[in-house]
């Protein structure tokens, strides 16, 4: 099954969308589909009523598709966690993850538009796994039991200003990375029972029909169940929180010059295996 969030922007209704493709409303379990109902044993009433047949139908025609999980508390990111992604950036693969943040209010939609920043020369693309969390993680004691804290997974295009990211004085990342607009996310989450193998996954990404990125989640030098223990050792991970798992080779960054970086006009379409396709519109803010 397939958790979703439908509706204008601030208005979405949750809902979920069976394997035959039929959309459930599932408001009469949850007012939305954030941290309380993930920590509430949400997912599993929602697979209860399914077996039931006790939800009522959506018509999803013109329905704007948002974010899967309602405004997270924290987006956590991992950079540099793909080997062939180290060896285009020039960079020696890092010896434990790096980490850091992305502003949670720059979550939008799957197919909503990106904007391009004021002043911006190099905005970029990132398909990645994002994880969501699903059980408070704190001190986990082991990759194994961190695993059972992620409810489910997603798709997130890690959009990234690379001027402002590497290039400005201060030496950190989060200017070039919490512009609005810059992470769409969803079109849903996808259980993690249902997800049996997270490090084989398939994931791309096209701008404007050419494939830019092609690769694999095996290729991730922190797997999932490490990044989520390494993350609880610094900071405590709550239900609805987002993690992206680093992406792989292939964006602007790391192309020859001139570099192609994304231009209000550009459509970005990007896929991972099992969990969906996004796409976006790239505008100018």
């Amino acid at each position: 099954m397939h958790l979703m969030r439908l509706g204008a922007i601030g208005e979405e209704r949750p809902a979920v969308r069976a394997d035959d493709g039929t959309l459930y409303d599932i408001s009469g379990l949850t007012g939305d589909i954030d941290g309380a109902f993930l920590a509430g044993d949400g997912i599993q009433r929602v697979a209860d009523a399914l077996d039931t047949a006790s939800l009522p139908v959506i018509d999803g025609t013109g329905l704007r598709v948002g974010a899967p999980v309602a405004l997270p508390t924290k987006v956590v990111c991992i950079g540099m966690n793909y080997r062939a992604h180290a060896a285009e950036s020039g960079a020696e693969p890092p010896s434990e993850p790096v980490v850091f943040m992305k502003a949670p209010d720059c979550v939008v939609g799957p197919y909503d538009d990106v904007l391009v920043p004021r002043k911006s020369t190099k905005t970029d693309w990132e398909v990645e796994l994002a994880i969501v969390i699903g059980k408070t993680a704190r001190y986990v004691d082991s990759p194994q039991d961190a695993i059972k804290h992620v409810a489910g997974y997603t798709i997130s295009n890690d959009v990234s200003e690379r001027a402002w990211q590497l290039e400005r004085p201060g030496g950190q990342w989060d200017k070039g990375k919490s512009c609005e607009t810059f992470n769409p996310l969803g079109p849903w989450l996808r259980p993690a029972s249902e997800v049996p193998d997270p490090q084989n996954l398939a994931l791309r990404l096209w701008v404007n029909g050419e494939l830019k990125q092609d690769s694999s989640t095996k290729d991730m030098i922190f797997p999932v169940a490490a990044i989520v223990h390494h993350l609880s050792q610094y900071m405590v991970l709550r239900p609805g929180d987002v993690i992206n798992t680093g992406t792989p080779q292939g964006v602007a960054l790391g192309q020859p010059e001139p570099k192609p970086y994304l231009r209000a006009g550009d459509v970005v379409d990007l896929e991972i295996e099992g969990l969906g396709r996004q796409r976006q519109t790239v505008g100018q803010a």
